[in-house]
């Protein structure tokens, strides 16, 4: 997990997201959650591994916990913040 967010709940961009997913993906992870900010870097992001990914933009931490904390029958995989 890394990233940065506002007293006010707002999820900040990141740096370096193309390595993040890469190294999400070698671990096996298949859920991430990056913030919105960083949707435009997917496009650096070779196809085949945003294909093994579930990515999920958001802007707001409660988004990022509703998305981290869903219930274990509930269908999510495991989720990490980029």
């Amino acid at each position: 997990m890394t990233g940065e967010v506002s007293l006010t709940g707002r999820v900040l961009p990141i740096g370096g997201l193309k390595q993040k997913l890469l190294a999400a993906q070698r671990a096996g992870i298949t859920t991430v959650v990056i913030p919105k900010r960083n949707e435009p870097d997917l496009d650096d992001v070779p196809a085949e591994i945003l294909a093994k990914l579930d990515v999920h933009p958001v802007t707001d931490v409660r988004q990022v916990l509703e998305l981290a904390l869903a219930p274990a029958g509930a269908g999510e995989r495991e989720a990490v913040a980029a």
